[in-house]
């Protein structure tokens, strides 16, 4: 096995697991709550406790599903620990903008950075899997808006 496959099946794939999951598991939770209660605040902190609760359990999950040495993937450790963080990142960066203490201001600005959070798993998708870049952003965009919507809808009817 090549240098860069194992970089990419050691690194970057637990990177990328980890972002994916970050950006859309924490969306619902998020928007759900800045629907529901009209706080910012209320929605960041929140996102917060959600980032990194996905990023605990994305750690575990990643370094308990594979010993690394039947499939090559590296140390169940470091795995765990690239698909935590990324996971955290992930769900960081559209929880951030709820920091902005008016409302709609702070929607927008998570909506945007969202935006922004899909364009860059399309490139990383892209970039290291060879994947097309159009079907990456159609088939992430797809996954986010339905997520996201799911979570207004439910913070909307409360």
């Amino acid at each position: 096995m090549s240098e860069e496959h194992h970089f990419l099946l050691q690194r970057v794939q637990p990177a990328m697991v980890g972002l994916i999951d970050g950006s859309l598991s924490t969306l619902a939770p998020i928007f759900g709550i800045a629907f529901y209660t009209h706080r910012p605040h209320t929605a960041f902190i929140a996102g917060l406790a959600t980032s990194i609760g996905a990023a605990i359990s994305m750690a575990f999950s990643e370094g308990l599903s594979d010993t690394g040495e039947l499939t090559g993937r590296g140390s169940p450790a470091v795995r765990g620990s690239i698909t935590g963080v990324g996971t955290f990142v992930g769900g960081i960066l559209h929880t951030l903008p709820f920091l902005i203490t008016n409302y709609h201001v702070a929607v927008v600005a998570a909506a945007i950075v969202v935006g922004f959070e899909l364009v860059a798993l399309a490139v990383i998708r892209w970039r290291f899997f060879e994947t097309g870049f159009v079907k990456s952003l159609v088939a992430v965009s797809i996954g986010g808006a339905v997520i996201a919507v799911v979570g207004a809808l439910i913070g909307s009817s409360g």
